[in-house]
């Protein structure tokens, strides 16, 4: 039977008494374990306003999320405390998850560093005892690679360490990694002869290599030495000339545009200058104010008197 979207007595009462902090630090004091009791000053307790659970499930569950300092007084810890009457084979998932919503939550705050979130359930279930582990990493098909994966660092490909002898051994992902590793080099020269060996190897497909250029025509185009960049890479291999070349084309054209662009934009301006000029010796022979003048054109006073000569 589906249960209905409203909170239920367990819910409220729950809510009423744990979210008044002289309980809460009672509940604390008496349930928390002793390693994690002695690291928290429960005399900081404040009420955290905001809900982590999803609104589909909040029918099913009720958090209460309070904030403390450490004993230290140089760091924070959160607790959810989480009223169930019904159990659940992925609760401690879901902990995690709210867990990590805090976490969260504390950095948008502005805060550097995580904070230590604890999360505790408390059960009345007509089910006795609680039947499912809340480890989260027990849910996994294997809770032992699950450690080794989430107790330990995560795998890094920094490839901005990798000497590029080892990269050109990367198969498919070679030419990716080695474009990427030197993109933010002013002068891409010293990367044909590499990148000429793994266009002829043809270990990427079209579209890679579309993107691939269109990437370095975006990073580089308008470097001066672009253009001779991608001359001597397509020279090196014949059968991408053709799109090589193309994209020495839309580098020219680009070129040809900006220029056009400022030359149109220098004509504008010139015209709008001499405009001004004529308009202001006109003023200046019907007698009017040279200050006046001046102010009204926005011109300087060399700029007239180096036009009447």
């Amino acid at each position: 039977m589906k249960k209905s979207p409203t909170s239920t007595p367990h819910d409220a009462v729950f809510k009423t008494f744990l979210r008044h902090p002289d309980t809460a630090r009672d509940f604390l004091n008496i349930h928390l374990p002793h390693s994690l009791r002695i690291r928290c000053d429960l005399t900081t307790l404040k009420l955290a306003p905001d809900s982590f659970i999803e609104k589909n499930l909040r029918a099913f569950y009720s958090d209460v999320l309070w904030s403390l300092k450490t004993c230290e007084g140089d760091g924070y810890i959160y607790v959810v405390i989480e009223h169930q009457s019904t159990p659940d084979a992925h609760m401690a998932f879901r902990l995690m998850r709210y867990a990590t919503a805090a976490m969260q939550r504390h950095l948008d705050a502005g805060h550097k560093t995580l904070p230590l979130v604890i999360p505790m359930l408390f059960y009345h279930g007509a089910k006795s005892p609680y039947p499912f582990s809340l480890c989260w990493l027990d849910e996994f098909d294997d809770p032992a690679l699950a450690r080794q994966l989430y107790a330990t660092a995560f795998p890094l490909v920094d490839i901005t360490v990798v000497p590029d002898n080892e990269i050109m051994q990367h198969r498919r992902i070679a030419m990716l990694e080695l474009v990427q590793k030197h993109i933010r080099q002013r002068d891409l020269m010293g990367l044909v002869e590499r990148l000429a060996v793994l266009l002829i190897t043809g270990n990427a497909n079209d579209s890679q290599l579309k993107a691939l250029f269109n990437y370095l025509l975006i990073q580089h185009g308008s470097s001066p030495r672009f253009g001779k960049f991608i001359r001597e890479v397509a020279r090196r291999v014949p059968q991408h000339k053709e799109r090589l070349m193309t994209i020495v084309d839309r580098i020219r054209e680009s070129g040809r545009r900006k220029g056009k662009r400022e030359g149109v934009q220098q004509g504008i301006h010139q015209g709008k200058q001499e405009e001004a000029l004529r308009i202001a010796h006109t003023m200046l022979e019907q007698g009017i104010d040279r200050q006046m003048v001046l102010m009204i054109t926005g011109l300087s006073d060399e700029e007239i008197k180096a036009k009447r000569h």
